[in-house]
């Protein structure tokens, strides 16, 4: 096994200047909070963006300058924004970065250089992208799924320097997510402190870890299915471009398969959903066994339904494929691949379940998020075995039932994570607690507002509404019931989106006149909120590393004089094993 024990010997290399503590920074707790600001800044974007599409579908035709092209273009950007630049970037760029080296007892990542560069590859990704909104033709409107052969067509939405600028965009990402999937990796395996044993990791490390695991090996597919869309647009190749006649005129493609590219596409995209859920689950679980002051059900269990997930993520990609005309053969595999999955899901939402049964649940923020999280992704979770089935999924499939299932999966469950999270490492970021009524209005306000918008969703869907659609009229199909539940639903999430913005208040003022947190306010087990100073400096740890003694959920425990017992607290009664208690980890431990 191996330990952080050679760290001891080697010098910081402390920050000299304002640029390289604050800017050209190499702790990975500042490039988390680089990260972070970032994505939430690309964030905004995507909610407004959002907003305008709901004035489009809740008031047709009252909003002059929002055109089919225009409404097309804001249902890519939000979708690409969401999924990649947000929701990736801050579990594995934020979260990651911050929690990683702290919860294995780390001085930092074990490329701090590279650490740096994954950031500033990052940055440059959100860039290129936003730049797509100020060339001629605008950004790319062929839906943030990119399906050849309309995504590069002329009568495409930005299908000019659109879509050349977000192929380049999503290549730059791919290179930071692998240049800081690199980083998780290695810290993890190679940079834990003495008595860190990977089964003494706490859940959100083994979140973070297997989903960068998935990032390393799903990322490639799309980044090669990104350059060779590029080649057939810039360069006029045919890997997904079968021959095609536009307006009585043969184009100059021949022999591709746009097919092709949903498989290189999805076999990314479906390892995507638990590149970003899998951190959710590991965050998730360590809020709930902190809050509900109880040792997490079946650790073991929940570690191995973590690498299952990962391993199964693999071979189900093609259950978003089954209106392109597949095999029924192949459709029944990936059914069953899909039911198989949901099996050590289901495991990981029994558990949470469990520790919180006869718990001494407390009711805090973060606790808040962390139960909504559960119930939010549970629901969704039903709705895709409805669509995991070929025969339902079919006349499903181009519904607002998908749009319904998609969201509270892949957008509400993840992001109440990340708000659990922030509210609940906020205190360790900042040393300052964030406003505990400010925190409970916005969570009230976007658990119930987000079911508000999205459970309607699902019987516009069984109504055979389609989605994609920029406007309704004329379909006698469509009773009018719909339009007035799109109307609500746009006026919803309107409120919710304003809610985001009280959040971000309650940041900023907390971060700068919140009430003094101390060391450790919500009493927790793992080893980031035992480190000498809160905030931690750069190195974390001071002039020693801690030594790990037990796992990261000693909650309750009988006879102890309190109810918790962290990570690096020795064994009370101390033999042999007791003289660990003064010993430092020098270069000569082995």
């Amino acid at each position: 096994m191996t330990h952080a024990i050679h760290t001891e010997a080697e010098p910081l290399h402390e920050p000299r200047s304002f640029w390289t503590k604050y800017v050209w920074s190499q702790d990975h707790k500042v490039i988390a909070i680089q990260y972070t600001v970032t994505a939430f800044a690309v964030g905004l974007v995507a909610l407004v963006l959002s907003w305008l599409m709901r004035l489009q579908l809740g008031f047709p035709g009252v909003f002059s300058f929002i055109d089919p092209g225009t409404y097309y273009q804001m249902v890519t950007m939000h979708g690409m924004i969401m999924v990649i630049y947000l929701l990736t970037a801050i579990f594995l760029g934020g979260f990651g970065n911050y929690l990683i080296p702290l919860m294995v007892g780390a001085r930092d990542m074990v490329f701090p250089f590279v650490n740096m560069l994954s950031y500033w590859a990052y940055l440059l990704s959100v860039l290129v992208l936003m730049a797509s909104f100020f060339v001629p033709g605008g950004p790319t409107g062929a839906g943030w799924t990119l399906y050849p052969p309309q995504a590069i067509l002329e009568g495409t939405p930005g299908s000019g320097w659109g879509i050349i600028l977000m192929l380049v965009s999503l290549v730059l990402f791919i290179v930071a997510a692998t240049m800081g999937g690199l980083n998780y990796v290695t810290t993890v395996l190679q940079a834990r402190t003495r008595g860190m044993t990977l089964m003494r990791m706490p859940l959100s490390v083994w979140g973070i870890f297997m989903a960068t695991i998935l990032a390393l090996l799903a990322f490639p597919a799309l980044f090669v299915g990104g350059i060779m869309m590029l080649f057939d647009r810039v360069a006029g190749s045919s890997f997904f471009m079968p021959a095609i006649v536009s307006m009585g005129k043969h184009l100059n493609y021949e022999g591709g398969s746009p097919v092709l590219f949903q498989h290189i596409f999805w076999f990314f995209g479906h390892p995507e959903v638990y590149i970003v859920a899998l951190p959710a689950f590991g965050i998730v679980s360590d809020l709930i066994a902190t809050h509900a002051r109880k040792n997490i059900f079946g650790y073991r269990i929940m570690v191995w339904a973590i690498v299952i997930i990962g391993v199964l993520s693999f071979v189900v990609w093609a259950h978003h494929m089954y209106v392109s005309g597949m095999n029924p053969y192949f459709g029944f595999f990936f059914a069953t691949t899909t039911l198989i999955i949901a099996v050590p899901t289901a495991i990981k939402v029994y558990n949470w379940m469990l520790t919180l049964w006869r718990g001494d649940i407390h009711l805090t923020v973060p606790m808040l998020f962390a139960i909504a999280f559960v119930s939010t992704f549970a629901i969704g979770g039903l709705t895709g075995l409805f669509l995991g089935n070929v025969v339902i999924d079919v006349p499903l499939s181009d519904t607002y039932f998908v749009v319904a299932h998609f969201h509270m999966v892949m957008g509400v469950s993840p992001i109440l994570v990340v708000f659990g999270g922030i509210y609940h490492w906020f205190p360790k970021i900042t040393g300052r607690m964030m406003d505990d009524r400010l925190g409970k209005i916005h969570f009230w306000v976007t658990f119930l507002g987000t079911y508000a918008i999205y459970f309607p969703m699902h019987y516009l869907g069984f109504l055979g509404m389609p989605r994609r659609y920029y406007a309704y009229d004329g379909y006698d199909f469509i009773p009018s019931s719909a339009h007035d539940l799109n109307t609500f639903i746009s006026l919803t999430a309107w409120a919710v989106g304003l809610a985001q913005l009280a959040f971000l208040y309650n940041m900023a003022r907390s971060a700068i006149k919140g009430a003094h947190a101390g060391s450790n306010p919500w009493r927790a087990t793992t080893l980031e909120w035992q480190t000498p100073e809160t905030p931690p400096r750069h190195g974390n740890w001071g002039p020693v590393l801690p030594v790990v003694y037990r796992w990261a959920y000693d909650y309750s425990v009988p006879g102890a004089d309190q109810d918790f017992l962290p990570q690096n607290r020795p064994p009370d009664d101390a033999g042999a094993v007791g003289d660990l208690t003064v010993q430092r980890v020098e270069g000569s431990v082995s």
